[in-house]
């Protein structure tokens, strides 16, 4: 039994649904699929079970491997989409060649020779008539010796095409032919055309060959159904998907009644669709549009053409063509064919609807930074939603708020949707529930929704953003008082943990029940397609090259053409769960962990991540490489990044280019230069409040210390006290950790040790009621300089503090909080009168060795210049004088380099 025998489809499934447009044919019967049908009759010619048994191939394959290839091939042709319009027979022969290698182009030459001798309509019935041959058991044969599944996707392909060709009329007939004459000249094969006498009448002869192209255009008019299920819109192939020249060239005169099947110009949308989630950048805005424009015009009823066009204006930040093309593909659809983007083998989002179109609009708004009206989308989606008992949608809508106002900053209390109190409350005592927690409930109930309707993309989504949300929020109870209360003001990361780790099983849960199969939307066939075609191409050019033959193109053949099968929306989930496990890891100070998680990513799901999120990986990794190697290797990287992700099209790219530059200049001590970078800054956020919040702080936190390093520092003092309050405001506690370290940086520079030390304790409360783990570190060692700022007596207490840092730091720290922990240590034994530097030098010497080496691969000079004054100091109390004067000039040096900078600009250079 061969293996495609029991290969079964949706179509099969569907069958009855596909044919319910009144006896229709379920497609239009073009050239390419007989020539198709043609493969398929070689594949599976009847009574071949009764000539050579179950183990033999039939004729002219030489192994069972070698007739599967060509069923692989086959099966690929019919569910292929990478194109609207069908391949030219030339392309089809190309293809093919890389099946028949074995046979020394036998199928090639069958497949011309038969087109080639169809010229008349009762050969053309004599050919659909020798079809309904695969599909029939051999006379005497059991059921068991079926060779084609009538069900199986090749089955239902002949079935269709049978089908199509009885429902034809005579004139469908002449048409048929004339196009297969030009689908057969376009390969340049020798055809001659039928003689007049071969027909009935000239006007039958002159309808032949004046077959109007507008018959292309009427085929969906005709056909309202394909022969296979509806594909939903995000899973597309691992690998990129560019839509051929052809597309933007197209001549109608060159390719008569080339429209694929309505099945697959859906699926052709679908992957446009993806290409433009991946990679926006690479689609042209005009040519899209004009691909776009022809394809409708083709298919008028096609309506998610306009869908594309708002796709697409949306990620060229066109806002008026976006919002126009979102009203006209409503108006026009009239409740057909919106994408969803579910695992689910049910359908989500009944297509259409006025709360998917309201679902659309809220996440335009979102998109260009309009919260209110993102809101107020939203909850009119909601409303029409309940009204019409639209679990589905409102699941949706839940999931896309909650990821709006984990976005976005609103400082109001009140409630989101509706009333302060629609979102109901656990507490029984009227008051409103506050941002946070109405967010909380939000997710939660979507994900209750989607655990119920088993909308499995959603469960993932929901359960990352539960992550997201305890990563940065402490969960207080809603009735915070009483011997029940919980006094637990801590985040915790084992919930973190367990969120993404069920985020990751929508990855495990494809291909189990009707989860893989229900969303078989070809492009696996269509990147197996393209694979072969590479393989071929390599094949041919080995080929001609002397002196060199393979041996087993099989391996070949497999090793080139194996795409993943697994949609792309499935790997994204799983690959975006990776993404904030490094996110995660980042705040809780784990450095190895940032790392791997961000090299898994990039490593096992690079193929089908989006550009934003790729981006944001390898941002992640470069961000790793500064903090321990130094901005050369940093940058050197940040080069290669640029190659792939250009930082004029890329904010993480562009973004990350940035703060490299600013911090380079704060350590040389390039204070204009740094101070330019913080004006482009503030230029690159919204001007909407609450929009690019996270921006914005940044943005003021580099601020604040431009002007600490310049030594204005109640200047400095009072941005980072706005900047406590902003974040205060909009409930960033992650964010105000590092604000009150920073006040506190500034006091202790400014000889304000006192007033300094409540806001390092503060910071430090911060970090550890957030599990800021080396954050904590970080703090800890600024409260001990506070300590040693006070006197001397304070020296073992600072000690203590340190010690207690040093573990974390020498950990996970950077080159710059290792140097700068190795610096206050040899302060605090300096600083303790017990201490005698002769009795135990190394104690002193060997931290400022290291601080000096780690700081010089920075270039900080600041720090480096305190270093080497530490250093010179030892050795003064040795009487080395050679070991100090060394020092002493090292430490000029740096103070020359801070006091009066150089070749500024070349801060700006990489």
């Amino acid at each position: 039994m061969n293996v495609f025998a029991g290969v079964r489809s949706a179509a099969g499934a569907e069958q009855k649904d596909a044919g319910s447009a009144g006896g229709e044919a379920l497609l239009e019967l073009t050239p390419h699929r007989m020539a198709v049908c043609h493969l398929v009759q070689v594949f599976a010619p009847p009574g071949a079970q009764q000539e050579g048994g179950p183990a033999t191939p039939p004729f002219p394959f030489e192994s069972v491997a070698h007739h599967n290839r060509l069923g692989l091939f086959l099966f690929s042709l019919t569910r292929s989409c990478e194109d609207f319009l069908e391949p030219p027979l030339e392309e089809l022969l190309r293809q093919l060649k890389a099946v028949d290698d074995l046979v020394n182009g036998w199928l090639c030459e069958q497949l011309t020779t038969t087109l080639s001798g169809l010229i008349s309509p009762d050969d053309l019935f004599n050919f659909f008539d020798k079809l309904r041959g695969v599909l029939t058991s051999p006379e005497g044969a059991s059921v068991e010796d079926d060779f084609l599944d009538p069900n199986s996707q090749l089955g239902v392909y002949l079935r269709c095409c049978i089908i199509a060709f009885n429902s034809m009329t005579f004139e469908g007939v002449c048409h048929l032919l004339s196009n297969l004459v030009a689908y057969c000249n376009s390969a340049e094969t020798s055809y001659d055309l039928a003689e007049d006498e071969d027909f009935n009448s000239e006007m039958e002869m002159s309808d032949l060959m004046d077959a109007d192209i507008g018959v292309r255009a009427g085929v969906f008019d005709k056909y309202g159904q394909g022969y296979a299920t509806e594909s939903h819109m995000g899973e597309s192939s691992s690998s990129f998907i560019h839509a051929p020249i052809s597309l933007h060239d197209f001549d109608e005169d060159e390719n008569p009644t080339c429209l694929r099947s309505r099945w697959q110009l859906e699926a052709y949308l679908n992957q446009q669709a993806d290409i433009l989630e991946k990679d926006p950048s690479s689609v042209p805005l005009n040519s899209f549009n004009a691909t776009m424009t022809q394809l409708q015009t083709l298919a008028p009823e096609l309506h998610r053409v306009q869908f594309l066009q708002h796709l697409n204006a949306l990620s060229h930040d066109d806002y008026v063509s976006a919002l126009d093309n979102l009203h006209r593909y409503v108006d026009y659809s009239a409740g057909q064919g919106l994408f969803s983007r579910s695992l689910s083998a049910n359908q989500d989002i009944i297509v259409g609807k006025y709360e998917s179109a309201l679902l659309s609009l809220g996440s335009l708004h979102c998109y260009f930074g309009h919260p209110k009206k993102a809101l107020e989308a939203f909850t009119e989606a909601v409303r029409v939603s309940q009204m019409n008992n639209d679990d589905s949608c409102l699941a949706y809508i839940l999931g896309a708020i909650s990821n709006l106002l984990s976005k976005i900053g609103i400082s109001s209390t009140v409630g989101i949707i509706g009333s302060p109190y629609s979102l109901g409350n656990n507490s029984g005592l009227g008051t409103p529930l506050s941002i946070q927690q109405q967010l909380l409930v939000l997710l939660k109930r979507s994900l209750k929704r989607a655990d119920m309707l088993k909308l499995t993309s959603l469960i993932s989504f929901d359960h990352i953003s539960l992550a997201k949300f305890d990563l940065k929020h402490v969960q207080r109870p809603l009735v915070s008082f009483g011997p029940n209360a919980s006094t637990k003001l801590r985040t915790c990361p084992a919930d973190v943990c367990k969120n993404l780790r069920l985020s990751s099983h929508v990855l495990s849960d494809f291909g189990t029940g009707d989860l893989s199969t229900s969303h078989d939307n070809g492009s696996f066939s269509t990147s197996w397609l393209r694979n072969l075609s590479a393989a071929s191409s390599s094949w041919c050019s080995s080929s001609t090259k002397p002196g060199k033959q393979i041996v087993n193109d099989f391996d070949n053949f497999h090793f080139n053409a194996q795409p993943s099968p697994i949609p792309t929306s499935v790997l994204q989930l799983a690959g975006s769960a990776y993404l904030m496990r490094a996110t995660a890891w980042e705040h809780y100070g784990s450095a190895p962990m940032v790392r791997m998680n961000a090299l898994v990513y990039t490593t096992c799901f690079a193929d089908a991540a989006s550009s934003p999120e790729l981006s944001l990986a390898y941002v992640k990794l470069i961000q790793q490489l500064v903090v321990f190697k130094g901005y050369s290797v940093a940058f050197g990287a940040l080069k290669l990044a640029e190659e792939k992700f250009p930082s004029s099209t890329n904010p993480h790219i562009h973004l990350l280019k940035m703060q490299l530059l600013h911090d380079r200049a704060l350590h040389r001590g390039h204070l204009r230069v740094a101070q330019q970078i913080c004006d482009e800054f503030g230029v690159l956020s919204s001007s909407v409040s609450g929009v690019d919040i996270e921006l914005k702080t940044e943005a003021s936190l580099r601020h604040a210390r431009t002007l600490l390093a310049a030594k204005q520092f109640s200047q400095a003092a009072v941005v980072a006290n706005s900047l406590f309050s902003t974040c205060y405001k909009y409930n960033m506690q992650v964010e105000n950790a590092s604000v009150l370290l920073l006040l506190a940086e500034i006091h202790k520079k400014s000889d304000n040790a006192v007033l300094g030390l409540p806001y390092a304790l503060a910071s430090q409360s911060f970090c550890k009621s957030f599990n800021l783990d080396l954050l904590e570190a970080s703090a800890t060692l600024t409260l001990a300089e506070l300590w040693l700022a006070l006197g001397s007596s304070h020296a073992k207490r600072a000690l203590s503090l340190v010690y207690q840092s040093l573990p974390m730091i020498l950990g996970h720290g950077g080159l710059e909080l290792r140097a700068r922990a190795h610096i206050v240590l040899a302060k605090c034994y300096l600083t303790d009168p017990e201490y005698s530097v002769s009795e135990d030098p190394c104690a002193v010497l060997d931290p400022l060795n290291q601080a000096a080496e780690d700081l010089q691969v920075l270039e900080y000079h600041d720090m480096a210049a305190e270093a080497y004054y530490l250093k010179a100091m030892a050795y003064n109390h040795l009487g080395k004088e050679g070991e100090r004067e060394e020092a002493a000039a090292r430490f000029k040096e740096h103070v020359t380099a801070v006091e009066n900078p150089r070749d500024e600009e070349a801060s700006l250079a990489y």
